[in-house]
């Protein structure tokens, strides 16, 4: 019997890096395994540089080097990649590719080893869950005509997190940081592959600890001594085993499992734009019942088999569930003595008045100086997905063509729950809080809102990578069936269900002059699914895109070069209504918008080009994005940051400049390496005005821009041995102070300056 020796790296956008051997080879199994790609899609940095489109790897180092965990600051590297914080540490990531919408990272395919993350992509996929980026060995990022073995959000781009992989030799690993704001931040693993009688056995033990006092400070009032808790506390342990039989014909199973928990001491509401000026970092004291806690199971089980050399299927089985309850204050009430209406948190910042004009009322009661009711919202929800989704790879020549085809069949079930209550504290002139009105329907579990909706989704797809020569085609097609319930509890007029079909495909060509120069193009057509109620209810149907790309790659020795021009046509995109506000939450069809572009990433090493003795990195990635409305906007309701706009102007939150930039330093025993970003300022609502007015001329603090800034990150360590490294930082070193947003209710900023030092154990075992 022939002992198969392979050795199977991380999942790569659920493609594999394998190592072979070949039958020979398998009789001595001291001998070394031939390298055999399996249609590939990154894999390595290495890699990336032969892709036919947009693609970006992030490995181990680029991570590790700043000592970052927010997804934010990680994906700063990558052009094409829009961002918008809102929170400083990253916990809930609102990330666009390429001018789609930003909200929640709805608006692209999110993934952990190639299997959907998002807790339900398809019936609600606006993500309060994004594991930690501080816990991966890397991210990939595809964007273009490279997405269409990838959905349900391929209009935008793909993010897919790589965890740490099964160690083929003994490794325990442990970083741990202590910085501002009384943060600890330690990941460790412990893993091993063993070679035994019944095959090769491998596992990983692996957790992630994140924890931090925050950094803003709630005000005091009468009764309540104001707090510096504002922090948050996240743990993410996983587990990871694999087995090989010894077998003629290679197999592999492999299992993951995966816990996240947060509690954060987090809130929807911002500041006026006077006390944000003044101090950024300030909450009022209306915000001190706000509070986020969540609760991620997920784990899949999958099964590698290759029939041939040149055939190879990967079957994965997945399912995880997630649970959510955001209690934040939601908006203020009338009460006798005081404020004389409700009014939304926006209205209110933005020195709006119950009874209409500009007098403050509003403002006074979050502040703590008016009797008010002051409204909280337990936004809590269950979510889930499971499924199984089977991939095959098969190589061969035909004439003088070689081919890497592949195809797949995915079923996927979804689903959100909502049983949601509200409760009212009555807060006095002295900002007192001396009642609650416990006991009243909406006060009641199920009370504010209790229904469901859940999607059906079969998807099936087709690609063949042909080389010619110098030549590559790369032709591929994608189809969806939808079919979406939706059931509410309180309004059984809006029970249904519908189905739906999804379509999409490209192709791209590429040129290879020589092993430092390819050209390439792609043309794609995407596609991104309403959710349910929007189906059923609202009658949406999906977002569609058709896509362009042009770039060229170069890489000689030390220096490396990507430029890549990009063109994407937006039909029926589809728009989250409000975050946070009083309105319904649900998506509506703005229009059409155009999305073109231009990504640069320079790489250069001066050390190594010179000769010097020590390695002097230097990188620019930057981005230029032009998004533009074609049509008037159709919505006239002024709880979206969407209504109102006008043919020609830009879209919200997509700044048209960002810029990353940086450089090091690494001799054998210290570096250090410093890298500022740039991101220019955007306007917050498709209406592009500058004053805090919706479209009916309201005071809402929503409406506006974010300010253009400039954050430097240093990062230094020193390599005692060979195992143990110390660790020493500063993040926002120049300490800028900047609005980042003005969603869900008003300015906030990022992370003002932070300092940490810590040490890095690598041990072989």
């Amino acid at each position: 019997m022939f002992h198969s020796k392979r050795v199977i790296g991380p999942l790569s956008l659920a493609c594999l890096s394998v190592s072979v051997a070949t039958a020979a080879q398998a009789v001595d199994k001291d001998a070394p395994p031939t390298i055999l790609d399996t249609v590939k899609v990154i894999g390595d940095p290495s890699k990336a540089r032969d892709m036919p489109a947009s693609a970006q790897y992030l490995d181990t180092g680029d991570i590790r080097d700043q000592t970052y965990s927010d997804i934010n600051r990680i994906l700063r590297k990558v052009p094409g990649v829009n961002i918008r914080e809102e929170d400083g540490f990253g916990l809930f990531p609102n990330i666009s590719f390429r001018g789609v919408d930003t909200t929640r990272s709805a608006k692209i395919t999110v993934m952990e080893d190639g299997v959907l993350t998002a807790p339900a992509p398809y019936s609600a996929p606006a993500a309060y869950f994004n594991p930690a980026g501080g816990r991966m060995s890397g991210v990939e990022v595809m964007k273009g005509g490279s997405q269409v073995k990838y959905g349900p959000h391929i209009t935008g781009g793909v993010l897919n997190y790589l965890s740490t992989p099964i160690p083929e030799d003994g490794k325990a690993y442990l970083k741990t940081i202590y910085g501002s704001y009384d943060e600890v931040r330690s990941h460790g693993y412990v893993g091993k592959t063993h070679d035994t009688e019944f095959g090769r056995f491998g596992y990983l033990v692996e957790g992630f600890y994140r924890r931090s006092d925050g950094f803003k400070t709630i005000d005091s009032t009468a009764g309540f001594e104001g707090s510096d808790d504002t922090g948050f506390s996240q743990v993410e342990p996983m587990v990871r085993l694999m087995w090989e039989p010894n077998t003629e014909m290679y197999q592999r199973l492999e299992v993951k499992f995966g816990y996240s928990n947060m509690d954060a001491d987090e809130t929807y509401l911002g500041l006026s734009e006077t006390d944000f000026r003044n101090d950024p970092y300030r909450r009022y004291a209306a915000s001190r019942f706000d509070n986020i806690t969540t609760e991620h199971f997920r784990g899949f089980a999958r099964y590698f088999i290759s029939p041939t050399d040149d055939l190879d299927i990967v079957t994965t089985a997945y399912y995880s569930e997630f649970a959510r309850n955001w209690s934040k204050l939601n908006d203020i009430r009338s009460r006798a003595g005081g404020l004389s209406g409700n009014m939304g948190l926006s209205s209110a910042l933005a020195g709006g008045a119950s009874g209409g004009g500009f007098s403050g009322d509003g403002l006074q009661c979050l502040r703590g100086n008016l009797a008010c009711g002051l409204r909280v919202r337990d936004n809590n929800r269950e979510y889930y997905l499971g499924g199984v989704e089977s991939v095959a790879n098969y190589r061969f020549d035909l004439g003088n063509t070689h081919h890497e085809m592949s195809g797949g069949f995915r079923y996927h079930e979804d689903g959100e729950k909502r049983f949601q209550h509200q409760i009212t504290h009555f807060q006095d002139a002295s900002g007192a809080i001396i009642g609650s009105n416990f006991g009243e329907p909406d006060t009641l579990p199920g009370g504010q809102a209790n229904r469901r909706q859940d999607t059906r989704a079969y998807a099936f797809f087709l690609k063949d990578r042909i080389e010619f020569g110098n030549w590559g085609f790369t032709p591929g097609v994608r189809y969806e069936h939808l079919y979406q319930e939706n059931k509410n509890f309180q309004n059984p007029t809006q029970d249904g269900s519908s189905s739906l079909d999804m379509y999409a495909g490209g192709a791209s060509l590429d040129y290879k002059f020589n092993e430092d120069l390819m050209v390439f193009g792609s043309v794609h057509r995407g596609f991104s699914p309403p959710g349910p109620q929007n189906a059923v209810v609202d009658g949406l149907t999906e977002e569609t895109s058709n896509a362009y790309e042009l770039g060229a790659r170069y890489t000689r020795g030390a220096f490396s070069a990507e430029v890549i021009g990009f063109y994407t046509q937006f039909e029926n995109l589809l728009v989250v209504d409000s975050i946070g506000g009083t309105g319904s939450g649900n998506s509506e069809n703005f229009g059409e918008v155009d999305s073109r572009g231009v990504e640069v990433a320079l790489n250069f090493d001066a050390g190594q080009a010179f000769g010097l003795g020590f390695r002097n990195p230097y990188f620019v990635s930057f981005t230029y994005t032009d998004t533009v409305q074609l049509n008037d906007a159709a919505s006239e309701d002024a709880e979206s940051i969407f209504s109102f706009g006008k043919k020609g102007n830009r879209m919200p939150y997509i700044p048209e400049y960002a810029v990353s930039f940086g450089s090091g330093i690494h001799f054998d025993k210290w570096g250090v390496d410093v890298t500022g970003n740039y991101v220019g300022e955007t306007f917050t609502s498709a209406s592009n005005t500058s004053q805090q007015l919706d479209g009916n001329g309201n005071p809402d603090s929503r409406f506006g821009k974010t300010d253009d800034y400039v954050v430097v990150d240093v990062a230094a360590y020193y390599q005692v041995t060979k195992e143990i490294k110390l660790l020493g930082g500063v993040q926002n070193a120049n300490n800028e102070e900047y609005n980042v947003s003005r969603q869900p209710h008003g300015p906030r900023p990022g992370m003002p300056i932070f300092a940490y030092g810590g040490f890095e154990l690598d041990f072989d075992i």
